[in-house]
């Protein structure tokens, strides 16, 4: 029998560290989260019950808004704000960036279950500006501002920018809305905390599955009229499960696990960032990262990069990437998004493998 290729997959499922996240994402993720709660404790049935309303008042509050509403998924949730800001302005039409999720990820969700009708703001490369939103040539219900931009790097706005934009959105009636699935991830760049960004948006969404790393879930806030609304749309959308527990509770219990440690994986997207870019062919978009993830943009194509990666792992134990995309035909890339395995790779360890990829990038240039 011939014996198949090991992929970049293979390679990473038997490493001894692995960069990024928190840990693996299997079903541990969910009995950790529930080993501490009293099985006699009551379920959450159609979205009643102490388990998710204490739930979403603490998000409120965290958020600084008036209130919240847990849903099973964020695409679920940002469909309706849109939906709901565009209904109370009797206007279908929202703006957006032309990588936003809901633009590349839903299957036009938005488009068709809603019938509204997205305007893409900026180019792909960049963040949306003050100056986009001034050039609108059409009316709006609603601006979505993802922070931060992930499909371009994670990349953040200054926030003199953000107060503008809202200013200018408050001033035009536009209603803001905020996709802040990685918000947490954000505050320690701005030095704001989480209710001092969102006071800038009329609505907010926040994910419990990405840096936070919980199973499933999100949380809208905004003002009691907005999520009253909220509450009828996910019943509508068929969001309102029996139970929804298992999602609620592990989402606070990661919440309470890495919430409060967003600073330290932002310093070690700046440690990473510098090791990547002081190798050959190597650079990282933003090269400075503005929280815990940033992209890797080497300077070969995927065809040549991913088998150099699959080495690289089986040499050092280390596994940089689960995955290489092609950027284009000459240059491949991949996301990272740092957390705790990162503090658990030893020093040395790094250097070397570091030292490795430069090596190796550095024949692959001579044709080595």
């Amino acid at each position: 029998m011939t014996q198949q290729p090991t992929t970049l997959a293979d390679a990473v499922s038997r490493a001894d560290w692995i960069i990024g996240g928190h840990g693996p994402r299997n079903v541990q993720v969910l009995k950790e989260a529930l080993e501490h709660i009293d099985g006699n404790q009551a379920s959450d049935m159609y979205g009643k019950g102490e388990v998710i309303e204490q739930f979403e008042r603490k998000m409120a509050e965290l958020l600084g808004k008036e209130s919240a509403v847990f849903f099973p998924s964020g695409t679920m949730a940002q469909q309706i704000a849109l939906r709901i800001w565009c209904d109370r302005k009797g206007l279908p039409k929202v703006a957006y960036h032309p990588l936003s999720h809901l633009e590349i990820h839903e299957q036009d969700g938005l488009k068709k279950l809603h019938h509204i009708t997205p305007l893409l703001l900026a180019d792909k490369d960049r963040l949306i500006t003050l100056e986009d939103v001034k050039a609108l040539e059409e009316d709006i219900s609603c601006l979505l501002l993802e922070l931060p931009q992930r499909e371009i790097g994670g990349q953040l706005p200054p926030f003199e920018e953000l107060e503008a934009i809202s200013a200018y959105c408050r001033e035009n009636g536009i209603k803001l809305h905020l996709d802040g699935a990685r918000l947490l991830e954000i505050l320690p760049y701005y030095e704001k905390s989480a209710a001092e960004v969102c006071a800038l948006f009329d609505s907010v969404y926040v994910s419990f599955y990405k840096g936070i790393g919980g199973v499933a879930g999100a949380i809208l806030a905004g003002g009691k009229d907005f999520t009253q609304e909220a509450v009828v749309w996910k019943r509508r959308h068929g969001g309102d499960l029996i139970s929804l527990y298992p999602y609620i509770i592990s989402a606070d219990y990661y919440y309470e696990k890495y919430g409060g440690h967003m600073a330290r994986y932002y310093e070690y997207a700046k440690e990473l960032a510098a090791l990547y870019n002081g190798c050959e062919a190597v650079k990282t978009l933003p090269e400075v990262p503005v929280s815990n993830m940033f992209h890797v943009h080497i300077a070969y194509p995927k065809e040549q990069v991913e088998p150099l990666l699959i080495e690289l792992t089986e040499e050092t134990g280390l596994a940089l990437a689960h995955y290489v995309n092609a950027y284009d035909a000459k240059t491949s890339s991949y996301e990272v998004s740092l957390g705790e395995r990162f503090g658990t790779i030893p020093e040395d360890k790094l250097r070397e493998t570091f030292k490795q990829l430069d090596e190796k990038l550095k024949a692959l240039g001579r044709g080595v």
